[in-house]
């Protein structure tokens, strides 16, 4: 009997390291979809520096996380043997993997934001930075408890703060971070004449188009294997995802006039939006939720390019992937009632505190770290490099040889 609980054990802790890593896996090619998402909207004097930018960046977070981010947010490190680290089939190993793949997913995401005028070695240095010690500071207030966070808030709402799979600890995080980088560059050249915008067309609409069904598909990786262990996967988190991403498409099709951008933006939209509620909201509050985010992106977007110059976000990662974030955390409180066909069990103002405070986290470390980093050394191309292209400038070689 000591042999079959022995093996059966065994195999629950295999399946479980195997299932975790499949999703690390999926997470980690979203990194694809980030890269020719941005390769595909930028100029193409700048695809060459979208691609090298997400790859370092992923390089610089690994290295991050592992030596100080992973055990600011969970306690933990990896400073001990082979042998101790591989108890329990590695699990702990590929959980660090996974939520490495999420921790990266920050400078991905400012990558978009900053495109075209961004100095390459001060935002590598800045994406160690947020990795290291912003982002994990706020991922282990929710996912960790840190700091009684979690606790103050069940007692003082009656609930802590849901996010089940980062609509606003990832996403939301790397948006309004996005957004402290782009207000301390400016906008690029030549992007407002009189104070009236021009606009600069995508360089690729296939290559963009891949971006986005590479992060779709990825996306379920993201939100169903949260769940983190076979016993927890839920079928709700999968269909939720598909409403809301469908949800989002569509709307912005609608609201964005059949543009091809908006269109495959509106998905992601939606996805975005659906993080957090994901395992509780019904699959008509999750095409609600992630409807309402498509409309979203398309408005504010049009609305800060076109009003704010000093807002000169190249993909639109803050409308994306900030405010969409923010939404998704909120709508927790509001579909994930079971006033609204939701499993209940949330709270309206602990989800509005937790927003709050991811954003103040995000603009304050946002602020330090870049802001910094501007004092030090400056983040932005001169004028003659921007006008050259970041491909050039940067890495002395062109995406094409018709561009050379």
């Amino acid at each position: 009997m000591d042999n079959l609980n022995s093996a059966v054990e065994t195999l629950i802790s295999s399946s479980n390291t195997f299932f975790i890593l499949l999703g690390a896996i999926m997470v980690l090619f979203m990194h694809a979809g980030f890269a020719f998402l941005e390769v595909g909207t930028v100029r193409h004097k700048n695809q060459v520096n979208a691609l090298v930018k997400i790859i370092t960046d992923f390089g610089v977070s690994t290295l991050a996380y592992f030596f100080i981010g992973y055990s600011i947010a969970y306690g933990a490190d990896f400073f001990a043997s082979a042998g101790d680290l591989t108890g329990n089939n590695g699990y702990e190993l590929v959980k660090f993997f996974f939520l490495l793949t999420f921790a990266a997913a920050i400078p991905a995401i400012v990558s978009g934001g900053i495109a075209e005028r961004a100095r390459f070695y001060p935002f590598l240095i800045a994406s160690a930075l947020l990795v290291a010690l912003v982002y994990p500071f706020f991922e282990g207030m929710v996912w960790n408890g840190n700091y009684g966070y979690q606790d103050w808030l069940a007692s003082a709402f009656g609930a802590g703060f849901h996010d089940f799979a980062g609509s606003m600890v990832v996403h939301g995080m790397g948006g309004w971070l996005a957004l402290t980088a782009i207000l301390f560059l400016g906008a690029r050249q030549g992007r407002y004449r009189d104070g009236r915008p021009k606009a600069f067309a995508p360089s690729s609409i296939p290559f963009l188009a891949l971006g986005a069904w590479i992060l779709t598909v990825g996306w379920f990786g993201f939100n169903v294997m949260s769940a983190q262990t076979l016993d927890g996967i839920s079928g709700l988190v999968a269909v939720n995802s598909l409403m809301a991403m469908v949800g989002g498409t569509l709307v912005a099709m609608l609201v964005g006039k059949i543009d091809p951008g908006f269109i495959h933006n509106g998905p992601l939209a939606g996805l975005v939006a659906v993080c957090a509620g994901s395992d509780l909201f019904h699959p008509l509050g999750a095409l609600a939720v992630g409807g309402i985010a498509g409309g979203l992106f398309v408005y504010t977007f049009t609305l800060f390019q076109n009003k704010v110059p000093r807002i000169d976000d190249v993909l639109g990662v803050w409308p994306l992937h900030g405010l969409c974030g923010a939404w998704g955390a909120l709508a927790v409180g509001i579909f994930g009632t079971q006033a609204l066909g939701g499993l209940g069990g949330v709270s309206l103002m602990s989800q509005l505190v937790g927003t709050l405070t991811g954003i103040l986290v995000a603009l304050i470390g946002g602020g330090l770290i870049y802001g910094g980093i501007q004092l030090l050394s400056g983040l932005r191309l001169n004028e003659e490099e921007e006008f050259d292209g970041a491909d050039l400038a940067i890495h002395k070689i062109a995406a094409t040889s018709e561009d050379r």
